[in-house]
């Protein structure tokens, strides 16, 4: 699984006060926004603060293994429901409205683009670094996202909140995830924030640069936004096997064939209502 698993290691480089630098530059830019009228991508970009940094204090509150387990596939399962969802049919459909050819190459490339930063992601996890590499890795994940949030909605601000919401939500579980490795490692939990922030801040930077528009332009970002966000859903679908984060979180052996089994429906049950949320939302809205 994509982000778990790229927060595996930690150096001693950690540097608290950038989680502090990093929201200081999410509340200047806030105002700024705020002034510039970009009030979707506030909010998308303060939703995903909010999620990431109550997911990390959830995740470094002590409890069962067992406990720890259903929420992380609920959590998961939940927001890769919602991803998926929420890339299909909010960004797809533009992507090829605007122009087919082009919108599919954008989405090949999104989720080409996602896969490469992925592997290529792990190697810097085995590098000593001048920052401790959990938040390195998740700022850069954040930035990425939040880059292309914010062209998005700049490109075609009629798009409601329920696009940005269903792609932030899995901020929420990455945080829980992230702070129970910074826990087990004696890390600051408090290292979390630096990417929380990092959406809110690459979202509305690149809203203010209004990027330029035509049809092709609109195509390949939407393109583009569609297969990166949907490469993210399908990392974070639950993976409930020996050996995968899931797995590492209940403590899982060979034998526990029924534990397995009983995540499995969770699995399935998460992502199934993670979508119907955005489905039923949509009803919501449209009526």
């Amino acid at each position: 699984m994509g982000i778990t698993e790229e927060v595996g290691v930690v150096n001693r480089g950690s540097i608290p006060w950038l989680g502090i630098a990093g929201t200081g530059a999410l509340v200047c830019l806030s105002v700024v926004g705020a002034t510039a009228g970009l009030w979707k991508v506030l909010v998308v970009g303060w939703v995903a603060f909010v999620a990431m940094a109550g997911g990390a204090v959830v995740g470094s509150r002590s409890a069962t293994a067992d406990t720890h387990a259903v929420r992380l596939v609920w959590g998961y399962g939940l927001a890769s429901g919602a991803m998926v969802t929420s890339a299909a049919v909010f960004l797809v459909p533009q992507a090829i409205g605007y122009d087919p050819k082009i919108g599919g190459f954008g989405i090949a490339a999104g989720l080409l683009a996602g896969y490469a930063g992925h592997t290529i992601g792990h190697r810097f996890a085995h590098r000593d670094l001048p920052i401790e590499t959990t938040t390195a890795q998740l700022t850069a994940h954040s930035l990425t996202a939040g880059i292309v949030i914010g062209t998005v909605y700049t490109l075609l601000p009629d798009l409601g909140l329920l696009l940005g919401l269903g792609i932030v939500s899995h901020k929420g579980p990455a945080g829980y995830a992230a702070a129970r490795r910074l826990r087990r490692h004696d890390m600051p939990v408090g290292m979390v924030v630096l990417p929380a922030a990092g959406v809110g801040v690459a979202a509305l930077l690149a809203g203010l640069l209004e990027p330029p528009s035509s049809m092709a332009v609109s195509a390949a970002v939407f393109g583009f936004a569609a297969g990166l966000f949907l490469h993210v859903a399908m990392d974070f679908l639950p993976e409930c096997e020996v050996g995968g984060e899931v797995g590492e979180v209940a403590a899982l052996t060979g034998d526990d064939h029924a534990l397995l089994d009983r995540l499995r429906v969770h699995a399935v049950a998460s992502t199934a209502v993670g979508a119907g949320a955005v489905f039923l939302a949509w009803l919501a809205l449209a009526a």
